[in-house]
């Protein structure tokens, strides 16, 4: 079974910076920049087994660059058209261990 490939004008690719993960505290892979192309083709369940399968194996590569011209540069030179999303700043609340005893810490 061929599944219909639908082409499109320009390939659309995503730039951003990965945020760091929630489950760690370090900042490992979070200083690149990842330029992932976007699904050009629905996913569609195949018929036997019930497998999600797509035509588009673009959507599989995920490029790192280390900064983000150097990724913009790429996209501009292989005709894609990309859409750039900035980090956003991590808000810092500096607390120390004392404040979990400072009075009037939890309201009654």
């Amino acid at each position: 079974m061929s599944l219909p490939v639908v082409a499109t004008a320009r390939p659309a690719a995503r730039i951003y910076r990965p945020a760091k993960n929630a489950m760690q505290s370090g900042k490992a892979r979070t200083k690149s920049w990842v330029l992932e192309f976007e699904p050009g083709a629905a996913r569609v369940p195949e018929p036997l087994m019930g497998w999600v399968s797509g035509a588009d194996t673009q959507a599989q590569v995920k490029l790192t660059f280390a900064s983000k011209e150097e990724a913009v540069a790429y996209a501009q030179r292989n005709g894609l058209a990309a859409t750039i999303t900035e980090p956003q700043a991590p808000s810092l609340k500096i607390r120390t261990y004392a404040d979990n005893f400072r009075p009037g810490r939890i309201r009654w």
